[in-house]
C-alpha cells in the first residue's frame, strides 16, 4: 500500500487514497519519515537491515543450498547473536529458500481444460448457519515413515473440521471418504442449500467429489478459479519438508 500511495499521491493526494485503502494518513507519513531518516526505525528494524546482508552473504557463499538451520548455525559460528526464527523470517523476506531433498510434493495440479462447476463463493468464506458452506482441500504432512496426505472438510460457519482422512497416496477414494464422513456426521438436509467448495485441482480428487453426492446433502458444488480456498480466509497449515507447518 505504501508503494501504491507513492505512485499515485501526485495525482490524487495522500488523504483521498487513504480513505479508500485501509490505512491512515498518519501511518503513511510515519513510514515516509522512517524511510527518510533511518534513525526513526525501531531497534528490530535496524537490526533486520544489518542482518539481511549477512544472511544473503552466507546463502550465496554456500552455493544457494543452505536452508534456515544451516544459515543460522553459520551465523552463530561467525559470532552473530541471532535467533533461528529471525533467520527464517529474514530469509522469507528476502525470498531465499534452501534446496530440499527429494521430489517436491504438489497437492494442486490445475487443468483449465477440465470442466468444473462455477465458483459460487467468490472468496466470501462466510456462512450464516451450519451446513451452508463446506470448504475442502488436502495437503501433505512429513512423518518419520514418509509423506502422508490429509484431506479435510471444514464447515465455514463454525470453522470446524467435519470430515477428514489420511492416505499414503493422493487418490480420489480417501478424499471422498472425508466427504462421506462429513455427510454422515452432519447429515445436511436435501436441498438445504449446502455449497461444497474446493480448489481447482485436477488430479482426481475433489473434481470428482463435487458431482458425487447427488443423493446426499451437497446441493451446490463450487470450484475456486485460482489459488487455494484457504488463502486469506481460513488458516490451513501447509507442511514443509522438515515436518513443520506454516
Amino acid at each position: 500500500m505504501i508503494a501504491f500511495i507513492d505512485d499515485h499521491r501526485g495525482a490524487y493526494g495522500v488523504e483521498p487514497i487513504c480513505k479508500v485503502l485501509p490505512i491512515a494518513p498518519s501511518t503513511y507519513h510515519a513510514h515516509v519519515a522512517k524511510r527518510a531518516d533511518p534513525t526513526r526505525l525501531s531497534a528490530r528494524a535496524r537490526r533486520d537491515d544489518a542482518l539481511m546482508p549477512e544472511v544473503g552473504r552466507v546463502f550465496e557463499e554456500n552455493f544457494g543450498v543452505y536452508g534456515v538451520r544451516k544459515v543460522w548455525r553459520q551465523l552463530k559460528r561467525e559470532g552473530h547473536d541471532v535467533a533461528r526464527c529471525t533467520v527464517a523470517r529474514l530469509m522469507q523476506t528476502i525470498g531465499l529458500q534452501g534446496v530440499i531433498r527429494g521430489k517436491p510434493v504438489r497437492t494442486t495440479i490445475s487443468d483449465k481444460a477440465t470442466p468444473c462447476p462455477l465458483d459460487h463463493v467468490n472468496r466470501q468464506f462466510k456462512a450464516e448457519h451450519p451446513n451452508a458452506l463446506w470448504l475442502s482441500d488436502f495437503t501433505y504432512v512429513a512423518t518419520w515413515a514418509g509423506f502422508v496426505y490429509v484431506a479435510f472438510v471444514i464447515d465455514a460457519y463454525a470453522r470446524r473440521i467435519v470430515g477428514w482422512r489420511v492416505s499414503r497416496t493422493a487418490h480420489a477414494g480417501f478424499v471422498l471418504d472425508a466427504l462421506e464422513q462429513a455427510l454422515h456426521d452432519r447429515r445436511p438436509l436435501r436441498r438445504g442449500g449446502l455449497v461444497h467448495h474446493s480448489d481447482r485441482g485436477s488430479q482426481g480428487g475433489f473434481n470428482w467429489s463435487s458431482q458425487h453426492f447427488d443423493g446426499g446433502g451437497c446441493d451446490e458444488p463450487s470450484k475456486a478459479t485460482f489459488r487455494s480456498v484457504w488463502t486469506d480466509a481460513i488458516v490451513f497449515p501447509r507442511s514443509t519438508a522438515s515436518g513443520r507447518t506454516r
